[in-house]
């Protein structure tokens, strides 16, 4: 008897030890899949980061790429977890409040080095079938999860507000860490204030109606097809992620050789920056005309959303996402993230102008700037949604979401 319960002591212990090298492993990647996206990563890095030889890597997962998957499994199954925490509240206010106080203390977790991150999720489309499509699944479960926070829904609007809610809450959940880091961990429950009062009551100041004016962005193309190039590889990236749009690909999507796609760009890092910069290029714009047409700071902001949203979901977009970022050198990187942080900051200042003069809710203008970069960062994801609808209706339902709020009506029609 005392052998028996002995071999199963050494059993557990065994287990457990096994256990707890697999978690180590997976959290490795999911810091390299961040850093590097999941074509980027290898079993070398893994194992440099855990101690480990790469063979030892290869005992628990015989392949990079499921060991990709297992980290983006984790990820789906640590929000899958959250959401059902929150589902237990009895309101949808309370329901959206628990999940954002659980992802909060997770970030604080992180920050305290008590637990790692997780792997985003941007590479989830790169995946090759069969993983690609138990992955997209365990995505489809997650969002209907995060929609059901709002409860039933009645009719086909209800369904697609709350769809439109559901991916901006989840949106800026990946979104919060990359600017939360600019804050004091002191300072992390004061921005969970701030950006649930967004998304309980918007933006939209006493009185504010849905009148945005739709802004005329120029179209020319000053290299003649450059312009068509970059779009082609701004949705095949946002799509498939920097490594896997590769630059067969597209020049594949336009039909041409590889050699054209050199004629362009000097390599595949200038095709990103060349993409951002023309997305960067274009929200600024935007800005600078809803400044120009004058009116109302809300007038500005929201004919500048509108604007931008508009380009989102039509042909002559979109807007490079910034999950492209992990396939950049770090210095690259560190650049574009400092562009989108003057892009948020240009947003906040017209927000604080907007309150100073009454049109806009007085609100943490710096925090309020980050949810709308992850509301138009998202917008891509949505075009399908978008065009199951007059594309009006579409604009003003998505940017309803956080001029708004995430829990009253749709945004009032003009």
């Amino acid at each position: 008897m005392q052998a028996t319960e002995g071999g199963a002591a050494g059993e557990d212990k065994a287990t457990r030890r096994f256990m707890a090298k697999r978690d180590a492993i997976l959290a490795a990647a999911a810091e390299a899949i961040n850093e590097q996206s999941a074509k980027g990563m290898t079993f070398a890095d893994v194992a440099r980061r855990v101690g480990l030889n790469t063979t030892s890597v290869t005992y628990y997962f015989r392949r990079k790429e499921d060991l990709a998957a297992a980290a983006f499994e984790n990820t789906l199954d640590t929000l899958t977890a959250m959401l059902d925490e929150a589902a237990a509240e009895p309101t949808p206010e309370l329901r959206v409040r628990r999940f954002l106080r659980l992802n909060m203390d997770r970030l604080q977790r992180i920050n305290r080095g008590e637990e790692t991150a997780f792997a985003v999720l941007s590479d989830l489309r790169a995946t090759e079938d069969p993983v690609r499509g138990r992955l997209m699944a365990g995505w489809q479960r997650v969002f209907r999860k995060t929609r059901a926070l709002w409860g039933p829904a009645e009719g086909r609007a209800k369904t697609d507000l709350h769809g439109a809610r559901a991916h901006v809450l989840l949106e800026n959940m990946f979104w919060v860490p990359a600017w939360l880091n600019r804050y004091e961990p002191d300072q992390f429950d004061r921005v969970e204030e701030r950006l649930f009062d967004v998304f309980a009551h918007g933006l939209a100041g006493p009185g504010q109606r849905w009148e945005p004016a739709m802004l005329e962005l120029p179209h020319d193309d000053p290299v003649p097809g450059r312009e068509s190039f970059l779009l082609a590889a701004t949705r095949l990236i946002n799509e498939l992620g920097y490594r896997g749009a590769s630059v067969q690909r597209i020049a594949s999507e336009l039909n041409v050789t590889k050699g054209s796609f050199y004629h362009h760009l000097d390599a595949k890092d200038d095709l990103v920056i060349a993409c951002y910069k023309r997305s960067f290029d274009t929200i600024g714009h935007a800005q600078r005309l809803a400044d120009d047409a004058g009116g109302s700071h809300w007038t500005r902001l929201s004919s500048a959303v509108a604007t931008l949203l508009d380009i989102q979901f039509s042909e002559r977009g979109p807007l490079l996402r910034t999950t492209a970022l992990s396939g950049l050198p770090l210095g690259v990187r560190a650049a574009m993230v400092e562009r989108s942080n003057r892009i948020a900051r240009r947003y906040a200042g017209t927000i604080m102008d907007g309150v100073a003069e009454g049109s806009i809710r007085p609100v943490d203008a710096l925090v309020a700037a980050q949810a709308l970069m992850a509301l138009q960062n998202a917008a891509f994801d949505m075009r399908k949604w978008a065009g199951t609808m007059p594309r009006e209706t579409a604009i003003r339902m998505y940017a309803s979401t956080l001029l708004f709020g995430l829990f009253g009506g749709d945004a009032p029609a003009p």
